[in-house]
């Protein structure tokens, strides 16, 4: 099935270019990363679509370079789902993948999925339904982000969002958004800064997440532009953290750390990468079922409380770094309870 699934599924060049066209004109250090990554994303692609085996599909995503495997399989992602919802089977590929061989990139194969749905007239409820309950909502910061690359002028300029999301996933969502900016804007804190004052205030603290997701896992910022957006974030710096922490995890967990994200932990909380992993991974402990406020929402707010402790503790300790304590869990930035009609996963 192979070959007839890439002819009928393959990326075709035309999306390539204008994916490099949403870029704009403009060349520089940024741009040629993104078009980097985007390479690595189509070789898992295409990889899932050529042989979706988990044990065949784990060698060709080993032989990327480690850097940019991460990449690889948020392609990976995307192809074992559209395998999935296309050609429907037992077991299925994406799952088999994700509980086996593909566990360490848990992150970057729900954000790969995102993609599938965009390209699928499907409910999103459908699609995270039948995924990880916790990582599940990481479909929509990957719908996100698909929708902002080929839809610029209407999520960027305009600042809609599809009618089929809706409720709390909203929320992911705009921290795909958020992560497109990042090349969009080309790293730069003023431009950063001027687009996020055109949205509603409502959704500034997603958007400042994906960001920081961006900053600290595709890198492409230096330690001056970190240090202004540190700044430039305000009553945001928190969701902006928890975007940076994200990313530290999600390297850690997969083995391959980057000296961009260990500039990110260290600009942002004033702690390494391997310390801001560690305390993701224990806000994830003993999470409750979703409810009113969804399991995912809940380890965000954890992380938040997690880490402004212990940066208010390195303070105390003539460490230095880190945003204010009480920042993440209260305030202009705090994340808001889902109502009655957000409880919806779509």
């Amino acid at each position: 099935m192979g070959r007839l699934a890439r002819i009928v599924l393959g990326i075709p060049a035309r999306e390539v270019r204008a994916a490099e066209r949403a870029l704009g004109p403009e060349r520089g250090p940024l741009r040629d990363r993104f078009l980097a990554l985007g390479e690595s994303f189509q070789e898992g692609y295409h990889a899932a679509l050529a042989d979706p085996r988990p044990e065949a599909l784990a060698a060709r995503l080993a032989a990327v370079e480690r850097e940019l495997q991460g990449f690889a399989c948020e392609g990976a992602g995307m192809g074992l789902t559209m395998l999935d919802l296309l050609a429907p089977g037992r077991p299925r590929r994406f799952a088999a993948f994700a509980a086996g061989a593909g566990s360490p990139q848990i992150y970057m194969l729900h954000a790969g999925a995102g993609w599938a749905l965009a390209r699928l007239p499907i409910a999103p409820r459908r699609l995270v339904d039948r995924l990880d309950p916790l990582h599940g909502w990481m479909v929509l910061d990957g719908l996100g982000f698909h929708y902002s690359l080929f839809h610029r002028a209407a999520a960027i300029e305009r600042g809609e969002v599809p009618a089929r999301i809706s409720g709390y996933a909203r929320r992911p969502f705009d921290v795909g958004v958020g992560r497109s900016l990042w090349f969009f804007e080309r790293a730069d804190p003023g431009r950063i800064a001027r687009r996020l004052a055109r949205f509603p205030r409502e959704r500034r603290s997603e958007l400042w997440s994906g960001l920081g997701e961006a900053a600290a896992y595709a890198g492409g910022g230096e330690r001056p532009a970190l240090e202004e957006l540190r700044r430039a974030a305000g009553p945001w710096l928190p969701s902006f953290a928890q975007g940076v922490s994200f990313s530290a995890e999600t390297r850690e967990r997969a083995g391959n750390p980057a000296p961009h994200t260990e500039l990110a932990c260290q600009v942002i909380w004033g702690a390494g990468a391997a310390e801001v992993a560690a305390a993701v991974r224990a806000s994830a402990a003993g999470l409750p079922p979703d409810g009113e406020v969804p399991a995912f929402e809940v380890w965000k707010r954890r992380i938040g409380e997690r880490l402004a402790d212990f940066s208010a503790a390195r303070r105390r300790a003539g460490a230095g770094g880190g945003p204010p304590a009480a920042e993440p869990v209260s305030g202009p930035c705090a994340p808001a309870s889902p109502s009655g009609r957000e409880r919806s996963r779509s």
